[in-house]
Formats: structure tokens, C-alpha cells, sequence
């Protein structure tokens, strides 16, 4: 486990089981020791990791080269190996590879504070990220700055402090990010608790502001007119209206992807509450989900397509249409089947329908040997060293995935709703199409 002074890969695994093992016969003053011992050790860690994952890096890129990799090519899916061993995204993986890189070799002082434990891992990042567009030297003369204070100030603080020595080294370099970052706006859509979602815009700062400032304006002035409805509801209200261009915020034309048991949509047999699935969004109370295919089939079009699955492993097997526009079957079943990125840990939207077993090694175009990845996994998987097979069954069902140093993880599409005895076997995917 230990050699001389070296920890080998069986010490970290010690270290791991003895930490369960905590001595808890203690008085509450050696509990608070305990404590800040464990963030110590926590940012340890964080920064024993940064440092191994650097050398990894410069690893696979030196082994690419040798391989003959193009040059534009070195580096393609190296990131993603980080993101399987973090069980995190290839998103998260890649700013973590990037700040793990600043952090070892241009920031010597935040990166012994994180080692030390005095920092924690989130500050050390801050630092790498607010100074990741300066040159070396003036990093560097950044680092030296906080060197002192780092231990003591807050997350913001670190933030505030770090910006404002950047501003001062590099004003017109700090001006000509803020019109890189502007040209990365965009919208996003994620899940919040209750069956409510979190609408995000990346904006210039100027934009969010007068869209917030007219919001409240509007939502005041109506207030004053007697309008019934809380502040911000009307300001949530009146962002749907105004994106939509529709009059009221619950008569939007959009198209919605229900996928739930037949019993769940007509309120029968033995699993009526079974949850729903919305594309885009995620499990739903069946009972939500009534109200919206209600709502869909009085104010809208309402289009019904039935998911045929197997009664032992619920696994999809056929989708039927009766759609007048169907326009890709087989692309459907994927992003049904699927729901998100295939890849494990990884969560983002799909974005292509790929082979499992490549068309040039023999792989049908089909269901079975069909998966739904986004951009970045599906670039990652053609890097060299990286296979993937079918491990179950169907080549749908599961899918093992090989990394170019031998480490194998499985991929398995999340169980779709299935309905109890006397189901049919059947689902109704509902595509709710609102009209103006």
C-alpha cells in the first residue's frame, strides 16, 4: 500500500475503506477537529487528482502522437476517459482537464494551498478560471498576489479579487473576452423540483438586465391595476407570452413528447399512477400527465403512437405509427428508447443516432445496433483505442464500452414506464401539438 514515501493505488483504496471506519467515541470539540481534518483531506485529494490527471493527459497525448494521430486530431477523446473515471459529464471533464493543467503548471501557489487543504477544490477553480485568458506572467503575478489572503476570503471574494488583478494586468485582453463570452449566449432548459423547470439565458449582462427591469415594470404595472397575481408570477406569465407571442402563457404552440402506459392515460387497470416521461424534461406524475393530453386534446391536435415492449425485460421492441407526418421512425425509437446521451454520467440532449458497431466493421443501421449520443460522445467514441459492443441480449438493451486503457463501463437506456396485468404491453407516446 505504501512504499517508502510514495502511496501506492492499493493505499488509496486503504484510505478509502478506513475513512468508514471513523472513530465516533469522540467529544463534540474533537467532531468539529474531525470536521475541518476531513475538508483538509477533501482538497488533498482534489488536488492529488488535478495532478494525475495532468500527467494522464500529457500520457495519452504523447501516445496519440506516437500512433500518428493528425495533429488537429491529438487529444480527441482523452477528456472523455477523465469523465468516465469522475462519473460526470464530458462537459464538466473537459473545463476540469483544462483548469487541472493552468492549475499545476502556471499557479503554483493556489495549487500548494489546495494540497496543503487550505483552499477548498471550488476556490483553486475559480482562480484557474478567471485567469485562464491571461498570459503565464501575468497569471503568475496574480497567484503571487493572493497568495496571502486566499485562505481567508469567500468564494465571491476569491472571485471579485481575482477579476479585479486580471482587469488591472490586461484591460484590453479582459474587454476582448467579454466579447468572446457574448458570442457563447444562448437559452437552456433543465428540471426543478415539483414538475417545474428552470429556463436559463446566457446573456451580456446589459440584455439581462433590461429583460429582468422590463419584466418587473410590466409586472408592477399591472399589480397596480388590480391584477391578482404575485409579482413574479406575472413576470414568469409574461415571459411566455412575450417569447411565444401568444396571449395567455398556457396557449403556447409547441409540441410535447409524452411517453406513459395506456393505463396511466386513461386512468385504468392496475398501474394508472404509473409515471409519464417528458422528453426534454423528465418523470411526471401520471396524473400531471392526464391533464396535459386533456388540455392537448380539447385546445390541439392530439397524435397517439403506440410503443410495443417486452413483458419480461420492458425493454421497447417496435413503435407503430399513425402520425400523418413520420418523418424518421427509426430516429424516434432512438430518442424514445434513450431519453439522453448514452454515454454513462454524461446526461446531455442527443444529438446523434449513431451505430453501436460501426457500418465498416459489419454493424446493421437498425434499433438493436442503434444509440443515442450527443456531439461530443459520439466524436469521443471515434478517438483510437475506443470499442463498444453489445453485452446484452440486444445491442439496444446494453452497451459495453472499452476506453483505450482497457477500462470497460456499461450503458443501459433507463427503464420506460410499463404497465401492470391487465396492460396490454403497450404505451401511448403522445406528441401534443397546441394550437395558436
Amino acid at each position: 500500500m505504501f512504499e517508502g514515501d510514495v502511496t501506492t493505488t492499493a493505499g488509496l483504496r486503504w484510505c478509502v475503506d478506513a475513512l468508514s471506519r471513523l472513530d465516533a467515541r469522540v467529544s463534540d470539540a474533537e467532531r468539529v477537529d474531525q470536521i475541518r481534518l476531513l475538508e483538509e483531506i477533501k482538497s488533498a485529494a482534489a488536488a492529488a487528482q488535478v495532478r494525475v490527471t495532468t500527467q494522464f493527459v500529457a500520457s495519452q497525448r504523447a501516445a496519440q502522437e506516437v500512433a500518428g494521430v493528425p495533429a488537429e486530431a491529438i487529444g480527441a477523446g482523452i477528456a472523455s476517459q477523465v469523465a468516465l473515471a469522475k462519473r460526470e459529464s464530458p462537459a464538466r471533464a473537459r473545463r476540469f482537464v483544462g483548469w487541472a493543467g493552468i492549475l499545476t503548471t502556471e499557479l503554483p501557489n493556489t495549487f500548494t494551498a489546495l494540497q496543503q487543504g487550505r483552499i477548498t477544490e471550488w476556490r483553486a477553480q475559480i482562480v484557474a478560471r478567471e485567469t485562464g485568458w491571461l498570459s503565464a506572467e501575468h497569471r503568475a503575478r496574480v497567484d503571487a498576489e493572493l497568495a496571502a489572503s486566499l485562505e481567508s476570503l469567500s468564494d465571491r471574494t476569491v472571485e471579485a479579487e481575482t477579476k479585479k488583478l486580471a482587469y488591472g494586468l490586461d484591460p484590453h485582453g479582459y474587454l476582448a473576452r467579454i466579447s468572446t463570452a457574448e458570442s457563447g449566449r444562448r437559452v437552456s432548459l433543465r428540471p426543478a423540483p415539483d414538475t417545474m423547470s428552470v429556463l436559463r439565458g446566457f446573456l451580456p449582462v446589459t440584455h439581462g438586465v433590461s429583460v429582468l427591469a422590463s419584466l418587473q415594470q410590466h409586472a408592477d404595472s399591472l399589480r397596480s391595476q388590480g391584477d391578482e397575481r404575485t409579482r413574479g408570477q406575472i413576470m414568469a406569465d409574461t415571459l411566455v407570452e412575450r417569447v411565444t407571442g401568444q396571449a395567455t402563457a398556457d396557449a403556447v404552440p409547441v409540441q410535447v413528447r409524452l411517453v406513459m402506459t395506456d393505463q396511466a392515460l386513461l386512468n385504468y387497470g392496475a398501474s394508472p399512477d404509473e409515471p409519464a416521461h417528458l422528453e426534454g424534461y423528465g418523470p411526471l406524475p401520471a396524473d400531471l400527465a392526464r391533464r396535459i393530453a386533456n388540455t392537448a386534446s380539447t385546445k390541439a391536435d392530439l397524435w397517439l403512437r403506440r410503443l410495443f415492449t417486452s413483458p419480461q425485460s420492458g425493454a421497447l421492441v417496435a413503435m407503430e405509427s399513425r402520425r400523418r407526418h413520420f418523418d424518421d421512425g427509426l430516429a424516434d425509437v432512438l430518442i424514445v428508447r434513450d431519453r439522453v446521451c448514452r454515454t454513462p454520467w454524461c446526461g446531455a440532449p442527443i444529438k446523434h443516432k449513431d451505430h453501436v458497431i460501426p457500418v465498416e466493421q459489419g454493424g446493421a443501421t437498425s434499433e438493436a445496433n442503434g444509440q443515442g449520443l450527443c456531439e461530443a460522445c459520439n466524436y469521443a467514441k471515434q478517438a483510437p483505442g475506443w470499442r463498444a459492443r453489445a453485452s446484452g441480449d440486444r445491442a439496444g438493451d446494453e452497451v459495453q464500452i472499452t476506453t483505450p486503457t482497457g477500462h470497460r463501463y456499461r450503458s443501459r437506456p433507463p427503464a420506460l414506464p410499463l404497465g401492470k396485468p391487465p396492460s396490454r404491453v403497450e404505451m401511448i407516446f403522445a406528441d401534443l401539438i397546441y394550437a395558436a
